[in-house]
């Protein structure tokens, strides 16, 4: 057995103890090297806000002024922004994870969980990769599934605030309004509702369409991640004061012609799928977008074409794991349009990826759906421009070239059909700037792409059921500038009427008629969108001494807004004639 030592030596903690307890100089250098520890975990865990990025700002997490969301899977930090500082802005936080690697071509999937960590949401993440857009680009990205938020400051989770969820434009092909803002539109409401914005994927990135990514993917991912989105906000927009039962969508073009395929989803299921919810309460389409919407099984040889570009098409290679292992770069050098088999051998600069009839979310063309009555039963707004084609419209000379113009962008025209068109749109008066043929081209491709594909959504709510909540309108606002130019009113003017000439970022803002001699129609605008939002009734709320918005009806009846004059007016028989052509068709040219 041995002894135990009398007096045992120190062990090294207690050593250093006394050191630094007995010289001023350790004890000094001990308390930093302690409080630096302190910061670097304090980092890790939060204490100091990070951006998407990883990139800290030193601000204090504690502070109670700044607007704070908690989302389960992230805590957002957002700014006061307006002229009172009334508003809570949240840009660029993550609603779905990034869609890259693997989950490139697949459905969106729910953000990652970073626990601990405080985001700052201060900046508007990058837009989703458009077409014949160069990578890399300083404002667009493959990984670009953001969302953006505006509340009132003072709102909190029992607010129940209504919700206005945008949905941008841009073709199908590009994020068009992928930074515009909603401080003023939540400021005209007396801070009353909540504004929400998001990218979606678009061009290649959101449309390439095969049977084989079918089988090793998901078709219209674009619309797919609209979906995850109206899911994010049931899910999360109560912690910015918003009511998840009260959400109305409302979409510009492509994002109007988003708002009619969700009223058709699933067969017009009015309760999601996924989530077994009712994703939205009211949808308003302004300028609706109807391009050719083809056939799965049309698109084959726009995926061929793709592997051809991007060196895929190789016999021994799986193409779907080829195109998911390429960079960015490669695979955004592939993304711009070509013709279309059995259109004119001409450039295509409008809409050659666009969503696809996939049999699930899509189950046939959007008309004959309408048609059918397949669609969901909730209060709708549709309308847009006197002029909608004109900056589209090719600057056609001759009829040849009008013709080509439309064939080009719907290929299953024959010349029986363009005959039957030219019939129906002879020549017009000529326009400032423009060639003889240019008015006549520019309204035919404006009537069927955008004009009588909002009259058919109407008349099918009106014929199916009976609905006095269904309400359509002209913006027919005159602007110096574009009358000069030759456009008239052109597609979306509207746009800075209803969301603010000062929602589109920038130093510019909006037209500048919007500042002076078109300045009333904004509130007037903005107050009928508002009121629909709040109350699901345009003419609840309405601007004062404004005429109540009366419903479609049997009768076509429209809002029209003009400078100076607010009224209601019946569709003109002869355009009603000319849509109810275009209805005719729309199955040929896969609308």
């Amino acid at each position: 057995m041995q002894n135990n030592p009398p007096s045992p030596l120190p062990t090294a903690p207690q050593t250093l103890w006394r050191r630094i307890v007995t010289r001023p100089w350790v004890l000094t250098f001990f308390v930093a090297v302690v409080v630096g520890l302190a910061l670097l975990v304090g980092l890790a865990i939060g204490l100091i806000v990070v951006n998407e990025n990883g990139h800290g700002d030193g601000a204090k997490a504690s502070d109670p002024r700044i607007p704070r969301a908690n989302l389960g899977y992230a805590t957002y930090r957002g700014t006061l922004v307006g002229d009172r500082r009334d508003v809570a802005q949240y840009l660029g936080m993550r609603y779905a994870r990034a869609p890259v690697g693997d989950l490139r071509f697949r459905k969106p999937l729910d953000p990652e969980v970073r626990q601990g960590r405080e985001v700052k949401a201060d900046a508007f993440g990058p837009a989703c990769l458009g077409i014949s857009a160069p990578y890399p680009n300083d404002a667009q990205d493959e990984d670009c599934l953001y969302a953006n938020v505006w509340a009132p400051a003072n709102a909190t989770v029992e607010s129940k605030l209504p919700v206005w969820l945008f949905i941008q434009g841009g073709g199908y092909t590009v994020n068009a309004n992928a930074n515009w803002n909603g401080i003023q539109v939540v400021q005209h409401s007396g801070n009353s509702i909540i504004f929400v914005s998001f990218n979606y994927r678009v061009g290649l990135w959101g449309f390439l369409a095969s049977e084989r990514v079918r089988a090793d993917g998901d078709l219209n991912v674009g619309l797919l991640d609209q979906r995850l989105m109206m899911r994010w906000v049931r899910r999360h927009i109560a912690q910015f004061g918003g009511d998840p039962d009260h959400v109305v969508i409302h979409g510009a073009s492509a994002g109007a012609g988003s708002v009619a395929l969700h009223l058709l989803a699933h067969g017009g299921n009015a309760t999601d799928p996924e989530s077994g919810e009712k994703l939205f309460a009211g949808a308003v389409g302004e300028s609706v977008f109807f391009p050719a919407q083809p056939f799965l099984d049309e698109l084959e040889w726009q995926f061929d074409l793709v592997l051809q570009r991007t060196g895929c098409d190789d016999k021994n290679k799986e193409a779907i794991a080829c195109l998911r292992g390429l960079s960015t770069e490669v695979l955004q050098a592939a993304n711009f349009p070509a013709p279309f088999p059995g259109g004119p051998d001409m450039p295509i600069d409008l809409f050659f990826w666009t969503p696809c009839i996939d049999g699930e979310l899509l189950r046939d063309l959007p008309y004959t759906l309408f048609e059918k009555g397949q669609f969901i039963n909730v209060p709708v707004m549709m309308g847009g421009t006197t002029d909608e084609g004109t900056v589209f419209a090719v600057n056609a000379a001759t009829q040849d070239e009008m013709v080509k113009f439309l064939q080009s962008n719907y290929p299953r025209l024959s010349e029986f059909n363009t005959s039957a068109i030219l019939e129906r749109y002879p020549q017009l008066d000529s326009l400032p700037n423009h060639n003889i043929w240019f008015p006549s081209t520019a309204r035919a491709y404006g009537e069927t792409t955008f004009i009588c594909p909002g009259a058919h959504i109407l008349n099918s709510y009106v014929r199916h059921l009976n609905s006095s909540k269904a309400w359509g309108y002209r913006y027919d606002v005159h602007d110096d500038d574009l009358i000069a130019a030759g456009l008239g009113v052109p597609h979306v003017f509207s746009s800075w009427a209803i969301l603010g000439p000062e929602s589109e970022s920038g130093p510019m803002g909006g037209p500048r008629s919007y500042y002076t001699y078109n300045a009333g129609v904004v509130p007037i605008m903005m107050d009928y969108w508002i009121s629909f939002v709040r109350t699901l009734d345009p003419s609840r709320t309405r601007y004062m001494d404004t005429p109540v918005w009366q419903s479609w009806g049997q009768a076509d009846r429209r809002l029209l807004v003009q400078t100076g004059n607010v009224s209601i007016e019946l569709m003109p028989d002869d355009q009603g004639d000319r849509c109810a052509f275009w209805g005719t068709l729309a199955p040929i040219m896969r609308q």
